[in-house]
């Protein structure tokens, strides 16, 4: 946090939790009158409110503006309900940041992931078989609607976490759902990092360092596909998509997909889709293949995607 110098004025996502409490304590001590506090009601279980009050509580002793926000995120087809309240906390936490904006608008939003959080997200990536993107876990900071998101405490333990908030005299709230091992993630933190704590103490620094190689690795990509999408058009030619070894053709498909389309293929059907490519000599060759949340389909000498 020392050297964590983001633009002000600041809004913290508080959820109630140790992570958050910490960094709304730590900023409002660093930056009085600079910060404000977003909370969001997910409602998703009783304790919801419990949240909320103690929020509302720590902020009114910090004398900290707190802005709520109450919401229910309906998971899509295929999304777990804890990824679909993810992105829907986030969208929430941009909107009342931009709220009533004047010229002191919020210019930075952070959020409280930890390095217990990082190793995890690792994890959960490597069990998914998840390619660079993926294993990149979480980035300390980035560009989001406008506004400048940070996680500062990347490199702090969740125990330096607790025993800084209990040397401050300060409480936090226990999500319960943190003690239900029907979750990936629970189980993990149960169970597998414990296990890796004993056996291997510096694993979260060297969990840092290959999330940091694949972000670079990630970016990489993402530059190659871009020149790769100005050859093969949008949406993407057959012919010069066949002139792409088939490492770079999966990667422009992607790319594709995920910037035009909001989807991402599983690995058997991009596989398929591939091979339908290379077998794409003639003017009859038919392609119409299950991909993400649609269907990529062969029109004329192109690809496109739908999903009605």
């Amino acid at each position: 946090m020392q050297a964590f110098a983001p633009a002000l004025p600041l809004a913290v996502g508080l959820s109630g939790g140790a992570d958050s409490s910490a960094l709304l304590l730590a900023c409002a001590r660093r930056w009085p009158g600079q910060v404000q506090a977003l909370h969001v009601h997910h409602g998703l279980q009783a304790a919801a409110d419990g949240f909320e009050q103690h929020c509302a509580a720590l902020c009114q002793r910090l004398q900290v503006p707190l802005m709520v926000q109450h919401l229910r995120a309906s998971p899509a087809p295929g999304q777990s309900p804890e990824d679909a309240a993810r992105q829907a906390r986030y969208q929430a936490l941009a909107a009342l940041a931009q709220a009533n904006q004047t010229h002191d608008a919020i210019k930075s939003i952070v959020i409280g992931q930890h390095a217990d959080d990082q190793a995890e997200t690792v994890l959960l990536a490597l069990l998914r078989g998840a390619g660079v993107a993926g294993l990149a876990a979480m980035p300390a900071r980035w560009e989001m609607a406008g506004l400048t998101w940070h996680r500062p405490l990347l490199q702090v333990t969740a125990a330096d976490v607790r025993q800084w908030l209990r040397a401050q005299g300060q409480t936090w709230v226990e999500d319960p759902s943190n003690a239900d091992q029907r979750l990936t993630r629970n189980r993990i933190r149960a169970q597998l990092m414990p296990a890796l704590d004993a056996a291997f103490p510096t694993f979260r620094d060297t969990f840092a360092r290959s999330a940091a190689n694949a972000a670079q690795a990630a970016q990489l990509l993402e530059t190659l596909a871009q020149q790769d999408q100005a050859q093969v058009g949008r949406p993407p030619q057959i012919g010069p998509l066949q002139g792409l070894s088939r490492a770079r053709q999966a990667n422009v498909l992607r790319h594709w997909l995920r910037n035009a389309h909001h989807t991402t293929p599983a690995a058997a059907q991009l596989h398929e889709l591939l091979d339908q490519i290379e077998a794409c000599t003639t003017r009859g060759h038919r392609i119409h293949i299950k991909v993400g949340r649609g269907f990529v389909v062969r029109c004329g000498p192109q690809l496109d995607w739908y999903n009605s």
